[in-house]
């Protein structure tokens, strides 16, 4: 089954169309309704169970003209049509005097080494933006002390080492030694996000893929993004088969992802070639970002997380991969046109973190 669909901000409708044997065909008010007093139910009618290999492709942000307007892509059979804004409310947790700190999330990044120190820090501090109770980074011990005195709120690990730093009869005893102090924390989190700031020393990246096979084992969902990507493109065992992995690729990225798993170059027919790419890597999440954040499976970090919660509580075997993938897309798209909006030209990362969840 092939879907696709739109995602507006106002008035907040998603829009998909599939190909296949079985049809649905319901007015926007039945499937707003239909979602609004069972999501689950809403997304078994979709029968998006985990066999299913779902394509979702998100457009636009936010724009005041829009807000009388429902646009639909039609490619071939009916058309089912949802409130985005509701898929992602479902999957929020309810703030209650009855929860305590962590039953929001609890993330880590790995990532963060001389060179790099920003995109860790914006990793980690927009899940907490969002709504996670807990952000940690784990990092190199060089990168430590610059992303410890942006934020607080993070709690940063100097664990990591460059192969610069150490001597060559030392790697082994040192890898160990990070691997032994990471497993101490794992169970703990939520979600793993793989790549951000990492760079691409050997020992570093050597690291980084060993922390991701005890994530696996460990059933822990990881989002790879950034130089996590170069590594899981040169060694594909990491998340092949994986289901709670989830690729975010950039359009060079992905064009690298390509050439590796399918042999060829990106052509024009994106959405069957991207559904072949994550049919191909045994259901792995890929959101390929670009002007059409176009999604295989997906889902996002944080969002991972909760509609993961939210999906068990209701149905197990419910996958939450097309709750989390539209809940992630349009919350960004639309904190960045909040952004553009107000700062044009000058808009930089940190304007766009403040306008989460607005």
């Amino acid at each position: 089954m092939a879907i696709t669909g739109k995602c507006y901000f106002e008035p907040q409708i998603f829009v998909a169309t599939y190909r296949g044997s079985d049809q649905i065909l319901l007015s926007p008010y039945e499937a707003s309704e239909l979602h609004l007093a069972d999501p689950y139910g809403f997304l078994n009618k979709l029968n998006l169970g985990k066999s299913s290999s779902p394509l979702i492709r998100c457009l636009g942000g936010y724009n005041s003209n829009q807000k009388n307007r429902m646009q639909s892509a039609i490619l071939g059979g009916s058309s089912l049509e949802a409130d985005a804004l509701n898929i992602l409310r479902s999957i929020t947790p309810t703030l209650d005097n009855t929860r305590h700190k962590g039953q929001a999330g609890k993330i880590a990044v790995v990532g963060g080494c001389r060179e790099y120190t920003g995109a860790p820090y914006f990793s980690a501090i927009s899940a907490l933006k969002i709504g996670a109770d807990l952000s940690h980074v784990f990092c190199t011990k060089d990168a430590a002390p610059v992303i410890k005195s942006y934020s607080p709120e993070l709690i940063v690990h100097p664990i990591l080492e460059e192969s610069y730093s150490i001597r060559d009869e030392d790697m082994r005893g040192i890898s160990a030694k990070i691997l032994a102090e990471v497993q101490k924390w794992m169970e703990r989190f939520d979600c793993l996000v793989v790549g951000p700031g990492l760079g691409r020393d050997p020992f570093l990246l050597d690291c980084a893929s060993n922390i991701m096979k005890h994530a696996r084992q460990s059933n822990v969902p990881m989002v790879i993004d950034g130089d996590g990507l170069f590594l899981v493109t040169n060694c594909l065992d990491l998340v092949s088969g994986y289901r709670l992995a989830v690729m975010t690729p950039n359009v060079n990225e992905y064009k690298r992802l390509v050439q590796k798993v399918l042999n060829c170059e990106v052509n024009d027919d994106g959405n069957e070639q991207l559904l072949s790419l994550a049919k191909r890597l045994g259901g792995v999440t890929i959101l390929r970002k670009g002007k059409s954040d176009l999604i295989s499976d997906g889902e996002a970090a944080v969002f991972l997380s909760w509609a993961r919660q939210c999906a068990a509580e209701a149905d197990p075997n419910m996958t939450p991969t097309v709750m989390g993938c539209i809940a992630g897309s349009i919350l960004m798209r639309k904190a960045a046109s909040l952004a553009f909006e107000n700062k044009r030209r000058s808009t930089l990362t940190t304007d766009i973190i403040e306008c989460l969840g607005r």
